[in-house]
């Protein structure tokens, strides 16, 4: 197996580029969580609306579109792709602020996911290319840290920017920043050689001997399935605690984006980063600790997350929300990592991708509508405080993913590849 020859430094350097990329990734995606008080003042919008808006206008397509895209960047430039998707999505996520009806917003948030669905699934091929197995995980939680960074960022500029101007501009700006980014990530990246770390593959597999390949790994379809039930809770969580804090708890846009940023900023670092830690410890000598590592994980937080939905104050709902958060999203590092290991280097973005339209069309694309159904048809009887009992019921999505991965932990090393 070939050993490490590139420079740490111009590693890091690429590391950081992506994680940059990645930041604006979830930027884009999660700003519209605190803008959707003023979006549906003006736009006339009611919960189930912004939970389309939020799930499935973005999640549809960006899931879907990953594994063509992926299948590009499996033989060709991965860098030019994440280049060319970057300025797709960050173009319709400008055109997020002239939208005048709910339409026009729905067709401008499937752009931004059409966009995106080419940004996540090469990087993870890039990454396994310049770090070593023993080193994977950790630098996945790493890339990982964009998620906080860039959600955390998006809520905060967000809920200022409507604060001080109108949510329009906060799309036009962050938008036009990407469009900017695109030409100078493609000149800087350079693309690594494929599977340097690993044992020699023949040939390439095709899209359909890898959906045979993934077909024959009941470890791969029960960590899917279980990080899917767990993106639900996580995503509807990320998309509507800003407004939980804004009528059960009266917060104004700017004290909501600031407690929910640097709560979600704090927790996600934290729980990113132990995950992927602890995935790199434990599973050099058992493979399990891959699935397992996020099934405690997930168990401990369901009840955690209920004491946070009680909370009767914002210092409250701040300190409460920062062990389940972080326990929440220990899964980046660990599943992903054991995704990759499931199929030959030359075919790790096509993989990625197959697992993340799974986990994107289950929690991303009905997760924010879940949430936002279950609050409308609560308001009759719970009024204001019907986004926290909506919650309360789609925390049982927590149970079913331990399960899922608890049973993935039995199974994955007879379908791991080295």
């Amino acid at each position: 197996m070939p050993s490490d020859t590139t420079p740490a430094k111009g590693r890091s350097f690429t590391l950081f580029l992506l994680i940059i990329v990645y930041a604006l990734n979830f930027l884009d995606r999660q700003i519209l969580s605190i803008l959707k008080e003023p979006i549906a003042a003006e736009l006339h919008l009611n919960d189930a609306q912004l939970g389309w808006m939020g799930g499935l206008a973005f999640g549809l397509l960006y899931s879907v579109l990953a594994i063509p895209v992926a299948w590009l960047a499996d033989r060709y430039s991965r860098v030019t792709i994440m280049a060319a998707s970057l300025a797709i999505w960050s173009g319709f996520t400008a055109l997020c602020g002239l939208a005048t009806s709910f339409p026009q917003m729905f067709l401008a948030r499937m752009g931004v996911g059409v966009g995106e669905a080419g940004g996540v699934p090469p990087a993870y091929s890039l990454i396994s290319d310049m770090y070593p197995q023993k080193q994977r995980a950790r630098a996945m939680a790493v890339y990982s840290l964009a998620i906080p960074i860039g959600s955390a960022a998006g809520i905060l500029f967000g809920g200022l920017m409507a604060a001080q101007v109108n949510w329009r501009w906060a799309f036009l700006v962050i938008g036009g920043i990407g469009v900017l980014l695109a030409p100078v990530f493609r000149l800087l990246v350079k693309e690594p050689v494929r599977g340097r770390f690993d044992a020699p593959r023949e040939g390439q597999l095709s899209l359909i001997e890898v959906f045979r390949l993934a077909g024959g790994k009941s470890s791969f379809w029960l960590m899917a399935f279980g990080a899917s039930f767990a993106s639900v809770v996580g995503y509807g969580f990320l998309y509507w605690f800003p407004t939980f804090l804004a009528r059960s708890l009266h917060m104004d846009i700017v004290s909501r984006s600031q407690l929910f940023a640097g709560a979600f900023l704090i927790s996600g670092i934290i729980g990113i980063l132990s995950g992927g830690m602890l995935a790199d410890k434990l599973g050099t000598a058992r493979k399990s600790a891959y699935p397992l590592v996020p099934a405690v994980a997930f168990l401990l937080s369901a009840p955690l997350y209920a004491l946070c939905i009680m909370a009767k104050t914002p210092h409250a709902a701040f300190l409460l929300i920062l062990i389940p958060q972080a326990l929440g999203l220990m899964w980046f590092g660990p599943l992903l990592t054991a995704v990759q290991h499931l199929a030959p280097a030359s075919s790790r973005a096509l993989m990625a991708a197959l697992f993340l339209l799974i986990t994107n069309l289950i929690g991303l694309s009905a997760g924010p509508y879940f949430f936002g159904k279950v609050s409308e048809l609560l308001k009759p009887e719970y009024g204001a405080d019907s986004i926290k009992w909506a919650f309360v019921i789609g925390l049982g999505f927590y149970l079913v993913a331990t399960v899922l991965l608890l049973l993935a932990s039995r199974t994955i090393k007879k379908d791991w590849v080295e």
